[in-house]
């Protein structure tokens, strides 16, 4: 039988509906806690609820998949047809949902590749396409040798029909850009990311955080301070200078994240698409419940991915 890769990703990539579809891409959901109800990101819960949450200062809390929710994705996908699959998630320093997935691989009906993106957002959602377009490729080319081979039977078996080496190549792709892949954002207090326990080194900010609106960045699959601005227009303005500064002039995709920031997001990413020369795709993108959760209303951020041509 013929079988595809399969994607596998978390509900923190934030990817366009249409890109899911076109890739056939399983997103499995984190949970977020409002008080004693438990929702499933993406599904139950919007971003919009969990702003009013935090505005109304509720409790707020987020947690991983199970192991078995992982297994269940993985066992979906092999009975879908799928011949092995490469799944990709958010940071293991902010989230153990990698373990998760890393758990559930060990005993899935096929070979499952985890990568650890140590990013998130869109920064992780751009590793994925990364995967998904070399997965799409690969699969056509495998699609159009078997169509040499009449009669032939391609076995799912990973050491005999180059699945292994097909699975290595993809998660490679996703690693790729994950190398090259920088996010960058501004938040109106640091408060949540404080109670979170989810800002590294930022933490030492938290004391100065009336006087300044601190830029943060991914480094190390942590949050970290980046730069100290003293207004949040200033701190706006130069989260613009550093994305461009960073996209240069190579092709590459932006996204521009926000929660509850609709208009000030539009407004930064046009500035952008007039002065970065070789966008190739830009989205604009409200952060889902997770996220949410630990950046608080008022987030503004902007991911920077270089287009990685990935060997065919």
């Amino acid at each position: 039988m013929l079988g595809h890769l399969a994607l596998v990703t978390d509900s923190t990539a934030y990817l366009p509906q249409e890109a899911v579809d076109r890739h056939r891409i399983q997103v499995v959901p984190l949970s977020v806690a409002v008080g004693d109800e438990v929702f499933a990101e993406g599904v139950e819960i919007s971003p919009k609820d969990v702003a009013e949450a935090l505005r109304a200062k509720r409790r707020v809390t987020t947690s991983r998949p199970s192991p078995e929710t992982f297994a269940a994705a993985y066992r979906a996908a092999a009975e879908a047809g799928a011949r092995g699959i490469v799944s990709i998630h958010l940071s293991a320093e902010l989230s153990g949902t990698a373990e998760a997935a890393q758990l559930a691989a060990a005993t899935a009906p096929i070979p499952v590749r985890v990568v650890d993106s140590r990013l998130v957002g869109m920064a992780l959602g751009s590793c994925v396409l990364a995967a998904a377009e070399l997965a799409d490729s690969l699969d056509a080319a495998r699609a159009g040798a078997a169509g040499d081979e009449a009669g032939g039977d391609v076995r799912s078996d990973e050491d005999g029909d180059g699945t292994g080496a097909d699975l290595d190549r993809v998660a490679s792709a996703a690693e790729r850009r994950a190398e090259v892949t920088n996010g960058f954002f501004y938040v109106d207090t640091l408060e949540h990311l404080r109670r979170g326990g989810r800002i590294g080194t930022a933490q030492a900010l938290v004391g100065s955080a009336l006087a300044v609106k601190p830029l943060l960045h991914l480094a190390g699959g942590r949050i970290e301070p980046l730069e100290k601005v003293r207004t949040a227009s200033r701190a706006i303005a130069r989260l613009e200078e550093i994305a461009v500064e960073h996209a240069g002039a190579q092709p590459v995709d932006i996204t521009v994240h926000h929660l509850a920031a609709e208009q000030r997001a539009e407004a930064l990413a046009e500035r952008l698409r007039e002065r970065v020369p070789a966008i190739n795709e830009l989205y604009v993108s409200e952060v889902g419940a997770v996220i949410g959760a630990h950046v608080g209303p008022g987030l503004l951020a902007v991911v920077v991915a270089p287009v990685v041509e990935s060997p065919r």
